[in-house]
């Protein structure tokens, strides 16, 4: 027959674990997270159990197991590696009325320890007729979908209010944060960006109402007034708007001027950062924007307005005698000015520069070269936006791992 499940509140409750070896490393903090005041009994114990006996939140009897140690308990846990121990300890309890697990046998186990976890105000409890593996795996599929909103999250009575901005990262889906996708999947508005993770929108439900706030380059684009008026005309009608973004919101992402909009309008607003591009695509086309010993800095530039542009901001000069990484967004169509600008400011004209488009996509591809041929490679690859150029000698440790896996090829 299968086991009758129920939630044990233990607190204040002592509970006995016989052994200190890892299975007691495994529960003890479980145990301890529930209230349980908690005995082990074992002539030793590994390096974590010491760390909590150490500061008094477990105490133990450094011996063996006696006949009497179930007094007062009311759960057992018999974990030792010796079944003719376990076996006594389960007679012990099972005489006493004590419930008992058993690690070493499911079937002579008068109860199992259910793989659990927990996602907010959710407990998750799951058995597979004592497999272990098995239960851990149904309990992670669980409360993964918990965490990323997939199992109806939208019910939920205490569902956010006002709006969220969320960074959607570089654009893998998979890459948004917990946070952010638990988020997305509570949501009655979305206002999304032509660079965030699209692919996520497909999840959404039907009667969720998507906005399309794209700024196409030289083409269509919603004014940042609209969207803007737009995040708090629905936020007033009492909906959740989630404003979705690539990157982080707050890197180059105008999600400061978008709070700002909705505090002066009342609305409660949560942000959720998000993994930038500019350390994201460099790292998914295996390039570091910092490296011991080659550079102890990096730069991430805006550079939709080319250097010699008077509503420029940016200190090119500076630029070009950091020995930092330049992390350049927005930058293909002034690339050719920018290599300019870098090199008659003092950077070398052979100095590495990557250009990485669509990183972190199935579509990623990379050209890589100096700054005084970045933008004729670039432009003789057809490399379109969206793409992060990286200008440093990290691009060389990039190219070195390449050369070591080639190495290593059969």
């Amino acid at each position: 027959m299968g086991p009758y499940l129920l939630g044990l509140r233990l607190s204040g409750r002592r509970v006995l674990v016989v052994g200190g070896g890892r299975v007691a490393q495994r529960r003890v903090p479980a145990l301890l997270e529930a209230g349980a005041e908690v005995t082990v009994v074992s002539p030793g114990v590994t390096p974590a159990l010491d760390d909590l006996i150490a500061a008094g939140r477990v105490t133990w009897h450094a011996r063996p197991y006696e006949v009497g140690d179930c007094d007062g308990a009311w759960l057992v846990q018999a974990c030792t590696d010796d079944r003719a121990v376990n076996t006594a300890v389960a007679a012990e309890a099972e005489a006493k009325r004590v419930w008992c697990v058993r690690a070493d046998d499911k079937d002579a186990s008068a109860a199992w320890t259910p793989a659990t976890g927990r996602v907010d105000e959710i407990s998750v409890a799951v058995t597979a007729g004592g497999d272990p593996r098995r239960a851990a795996g149904m309990r992670d599929a669980v409360v993964g979908a918990l965490r990323d909103g997939t199992v109806d999250a939208r019910r939920n009575r205490t569902k956010p209010v006002g709006v969220a901005l969320v960074g959607g990262g570089p654009g893998d889906p998979g890459l948004i944060t917990v946070r952010g996708r638990q988020l997305l999947a509570q949501a009655d508005v979305v206002v999304a960006d032509r660079l965030a993770p699209r692919a996520l929108l497909d999840e959404l439900a039907p009667d969720v109402e998507l906005v399309d706030a794209a700024k196409v380059p030289y083409g269509r684009a919603l004014s940042q007034e609209t969207i803007s008026e737009l995040l708090v005309d629905r936020a007033r009608q009492g909906k959740f708007v989630v404003r979705l973004k690539g990157g982080d919101p707050f890197v180059f992402g105008r999600g400061g001027e978008e709070m700002i909009a909705c505090a002066h309008a009342g609305i409660p607003v949560l942000v959720v950062p998000g993994i930038t591009s500019a350390v994201a695509v460099p790292a998914a086309a295996g390039v570091p924007v910092t490296h011991r010993g080659v550079s102890q800095e990096f730069h991430v530039i805006s550079v939709h307005v080319a250097p010699d542009d008077p509503k420029s901001t940016v200190d090119w000069p500076a630029m070009a005698r950091s020995q930092g990484t330049l992390v350049l967004m927005m930058a293909v169509e002034r690339l050719a000015k920018v290599a300019d600008a870098l090199v008659r400011d003092g950077r070398a004209p052979e100095t590495p520069v990557m250009v990485v488009q669509d990183g972190t996509l199935p579509t990623q591809r990379a050209v890589t070269a100096s700054l005084s041929t970045v933008a004729d490679r670039v432009s003789a690859a057809g490399i379109r936006p969206p793409a992060i150029v990286v200008v440093g000698d990290v691009v060389r440790v990039g190219q070195e791992v390449e050369m070591v896996r080639a190495e290593r090829l059969p």
